[in-house]
């Protein structure tokens, strides 16, 4: 059941970049919610907010680590409730969707661009980001509320 969870989570981020690389990639951005949502391809050669331009090789080693070594707690633990079990999920599949993109286009493909009415324009970002932000944001709720493990 877990393995299907990542597979889905990783087809959807994989389906949408292509989809906005094959009808962004040389169009103008399409606005979705004015001053705040737009469709935007980006080619992102670093990390989260464009951070350490440039380092594939160093990327792609580390996340195949986080991925073994979150694989590895992941199945050995015999603690973690089901949530956990989800959560840790969500994030192997973001980790696995951006890997993806390094091996395969040396970049990841950005696209969902929003900007807080102008006060603050976020960083382009995709599903896989969505994914690994968003579950780390819970995984840190149930540590903090010491909810992650059975009992």
């Amino acid at each position: 059941m877990h393995i299907l969870i990542v597979v889905i989570l990783v087809m959807i981020d994989q389906i949408t970049k292509v989809i906005a690389q094959r009808t962004l990639m040389f169009s103008e951005p399409i606005i979705l919610v004015n001053n705040f949502l737009q469709l935007n391809y980006v080619e992102n050669r670093g990390a989260a907010f464009g951070i350490l331009q440039n380092q594939r090789i160093f990327f792609i080693v580390m996340t195949i680590a986080v991925i073994g070594a979150i694989v590895y707690f992941r199945y050995k633990s015999n603690e973690l409730n089901r949530s956990s079990q989800v959560i840790f999920d969500f994030i192997i599949a973001g980790a696995i969707g951006n890997l993806i993109d390094r091996i395969r286009l040396t970049y990841v493909i950005d696209f969902i661009d929003v900007n807080f009415w102008g006060f603050y324009d976020f960083p382009v970002f995709n599903f896989a980001d969505v994914f690994l932000v968003c579950s780390t944001i819970l995984l840190s709720l149930l540590i903090i509320l010491d909810k992650h493990e059975l009992g």
